[in-house]
């Protein structure tokens, strides 16, 4: 029998694609939210495509926020950004 793949949907685009093929974003009991690139942490997880695109999609329709059931200043996406930034380039 063929083992199932854990699918998770894109908060910017809204694909259902394999867990492996996604970014989890991560919020933790202190309201921190960081990248999650293990996607073992402890903590709500939202999954984001691995393109910048998806990402300002998901600031744009508030997809993080609906998630994570709280609002979420400019500053911490400019940091997934950032961070974004360097997974591109490695």
């Amino acid at each position: 029998m063929a083992k199932k793949i854990p699918l998770r949907q894109c908060v910017g685009c809204g694909e259902m694609k394999g867990k492996k093929d996604m970014l989890r974003i991560l919020k933790t009991a202190e309201n921190d939210i960081s990248l999650d690139i293990t996607g073992k942490k402890n903590g709500r997880g939202a999954y984001v495509c691995r393109s910048r695109e998806c990402l300002q999609q998901a600031r744009k329709n508030k997809g993080l926020e609906r998630s994570f059931k709280m609002k979420i200043p400019g500053e911490v996406y400019d940091t997934l950004e950032g961070e974004f930034e360097k997974l591109e380039a490695e």
